[in-house]
């Protein structure tokens, strides 16, 4: 009976690496104890973590001096100097995120806005360890896409797949930055594509993958079985803040034309037609 229940399970298992060894999971094949071929991704994450960067801004904002300090009745109890009070009072901090380098000649990073909005000071941080003050060319709200540039050699960037083309059930790659932990990968599969009507951005086209984004992959590289860049990871559906399986990215497709923009032009410019539609 036992090894009734073993031989469907062992060949149950069999077949499923048979069909991903026919695969495009094949195209990184590594080796067991026994010289059985296994799929792997560490080949392919090996060419495209270095275009993946950390991201590192430092704001500087005005602390709001409690009101009541401004009645000589009330100062007292709060026990304050007097010079104190006519200082305004500021705080640094710091925030992380991811980015892509999509022009390693260059030194162009993709990000997005939210990443870097506000920001005093913004450092790119490199998989080999070398990190870098990053200069803010140009950034869009309304599909929240920013374009940074750094003043670095030996870069290497990633390439640009056709987003167009994708299908649900193909499989993707998160790299970023979560929590400020580090380059992190995780996998999942696109679970849906044009993506809408959610109240991110003003511009919606997302693409849906249950590969895990937390705090920190924003602007992070989503990367397709054979390490093309699909789209710029940068919002994530959850009750709790963490990772439930449902997370957006923009089209690279897209974010690429608002790259484009705002190297040329500074900004986006679109058409605008004053037409106002309703059911």
């Amino acid at each position: 009976f036992r090894v009734a229940q073993y031989l469907p399970l062992k060949a149950i298992v069999f077949c499923f690496f048979a069909l991903l060894a026919q695969g495009s999971w094949a195209l990184f094949p590594q080796q067991d104890g026994e010289g059985r071929e296994l799929p792997s991704l560490a080949p392919m994450l090996k060419n495209v973590n270095p275009a993946v960067v950390n991201i590192s801004t430092f704001t500087t904002r005005t602390v709001r001096q409690n009101p009541l300090l401004n009645d000589p009745f009330f100062r007292r109890f709060f026990n304050v100097p007097e010079h104190q009070l006519q200082q305004p009072q500021q705080r640094r901090t710091q925030s992380a995120g991811s980015g892509v380098i999509i022009d390693a000649k260059k030194g162009i990073v993709l990000t997005n806005h939210h990443v870097v909005n506000g920001a005093d000071e913004i450092t790119v941080g490199m998989e080999d360890g070398r990190s870098f003050t990053a200069t803010l060319v140009g950034s869009d709200p309304d599909v929240d896409i920013a374009v940074l540039k750094i003043e670095a050699k030996d870069l290497h960037s990633v390439k640009l797949a056709d987003s167009e083309k994708l299908e649900v059930g193909d499989y993707v790659v998160a790299i970023g930055n979560p929590f400020g932990l580090g380059q992190t990968v995780t996998m999942g599969i696109i679970s849906a594509t044009g993506r809408n009507q959610l109240g991110l951005n003003t511009y919606e086209d997302f693409i849906q993958t249950d590969a895990a984004i937390n705090q920190g992959n924003s602007g992070g590289a989503l990367i397709d079985a054979e390490g093309n860049l699909i789209g710029i990871n940068t919002a994530i559906f959850s009750q709790a803040g963490a990772a439930q399986g449902i997370g957006f990215a923009i089209p690279v497709q897209l974010a690429v034309e608002v790259m484009q923009a705002i190297i040329q032009h500074g900004h986006v410019i679109r058409g605008w037609l004053g037409v106002a539609v309703q059911p």
